[in-house]
């Protein structure tokens, strides 16, 4: 069986944490708005920004996925 590579670089692994670690201290900031993160995927995304913007080894962002909600289409009768 082959072994798989890792998505994820240590150093990205570590930005992430790091990230995590700044929201769960209340002192991560989003990007434009300098609001507050209280997301734990905002700051996930946050994170694995950072480490591209390094050049450390992420996959690509997932291009024309939508990531609203889905609505529930109702059968009427």
């Amino acid at each position: 069986m082959a072994r798989k590579t890792r998505k994820y670089s240590k150093k990205t692994q570590s930005t992430v944490h790091r990230a995590m670690k700044k929201r769960k201290a209340g002192t991560l900031k989003s990007g434009r708005s300098g609001r507050k993160v209280k997301s734990r995927k905002q700051a996930i995304a946050i994170g694995l920004s950072e480490a591209r913007a390094a050049g450390r080894k992420v996959p690509k962002k997932a291009s024309g996925r939508k990531t609203g909600r889905k609505t529930k289409r109702k059968s009427r009768k």
